[in-house]
């Protein structure tokens, strides 16, 4: 299969406005469009795996739109780190999904949403107010729920933002591999393909960070950094237990809202998604059919084919 095609859309913010790029899988005139959106430190190319493996089940008649969350990827850096946040990235995605209505009209709008994503699709799924061009069908929420684990959220605050250059690509994979076991069991290759759009050549940002070319293809060797802007791991640092209940009474109340046929992955042994949050998911809301897979933490990385499988059976079946 070719590889993805790589766009952007114009985003409102109280500095000006952004851009967000996407990569785009499939046929752009299927009207069936289904959103992958990554996690906290990720990228769009997180998902390619996956996202040909949706093409390949819909006999190409699909549309897989796979986006750089605004400060990661191909996409601006926002001026004032305090609004990366999930209401901001929500209104990113919505209007990423307007723009793509007014290129070819959504027939039907399916989601999977890993960690970060997972939440931005609580919001999209779950906020009736929202002017989506269709309400979301079916929803994949991969490794995450309405209730986060305080441990995690520290765990992962103390790494994002704080590692420096890297000689290589390799060494860059190495580096996030020590960082990323809990993804679970992958060969070599499997982790370098995640990896290799994980960094970007130093000499692809700009003064303030944010990239100056939107190289589609894989990046070679040199000095390396990683894709995202350092300053998203500033509101997560921030977060207090207050903050943390707040967000998470809020969060409940839109999975609670939630109409869309809802799938739940979970790591079995994952520290941010809780046993007991996952069994209440199961029993409230759209009560998510929960699939977990063994030996693997926070987060499924969708690579693995029999991963892979429980997410296409879902949307397809």
């Amino acid at each position: 299969m070719t590889d993805p095609t790589l766009h952007d859309v114009a985003c409102n913010d109280a500095q000006g406005g952004h851009r967000m790029a996407y990569w785009q899988w499939g046929n752009a005139h299927s009207a069936h469009v289904v959103v992958c959106v990554h996690g906290l430190t990720r990228q769009g190319r997180d998902f390619d795996v996956l996202a040909q493996a949706i093409v390949a089940r819909a006999g190409g008649d699909v549309r897989v739109v796979c986006p750089d969350v605004v400060g990661r990827g191909r996409s601006d850096w926002l001026r004032d780190p305090a609004f990366y946040q999930v209401p901001v990235y929500a209104a990113d995605m919505v209007t990423l999904i307007a723009q793509l209505h007014g290129e070819h009209p959504i027939g039907t709008l399916d989601y999977v949403g890993t960690s970060m994503g997972g939440l931005i699709g609580f919001v999209l799924a779950g906020h009736k107010e929202l002017p989506l061009p269709r309400p979301i069908r079916r929803f994949v929420a991969n490794d995450v729920g309405p209730t986060v684990e305080p441990a995690a959220i520290q765990r992962i605050g103390a790494y994002v933002g704080k590692s420096g250059q890297f000689s290589s690509v390799q060494a860059a994979a190495d580096a996030m591999w020590a960082l990323s076991t809990t993804f679970g069991p992958h060969t070599p290759e499997q982790w370098r393909a995640l990896s290799q759009y994980m960094v970007v050549p130093s000499s692809e940002r700009s003064a303030d960070g944010a990239a100056k070319t939107a190289s589609a293809g894989p990046v070679g060797e040199g000095a390396w950094v990683l894709h995202y802007d350092p300053a998203i791991g500033v509101p997560l640092r921030a977060i207090t237990p207050e903050i943390a209940a707040q967000g998470g009474a809020v969060m409940w109340s839109l999975y609670d809202a939630i109409e869309a046929r809802t799938l739940l992955t979970r790591g079995a042994v994952s520290d941010l998604l809780s046993p007991e949050t996952a069994a209440a998911m199961t029993q409230r809301g759209p009560r998510a059919t929960l699939v977990e897979f063994e030996g693997v933490g926070h987060a499924p990385t969708f690579v693995d084919p029999a991963q892979v499988a429980v997410v296409t059976n879902f949307l397809f079946d």
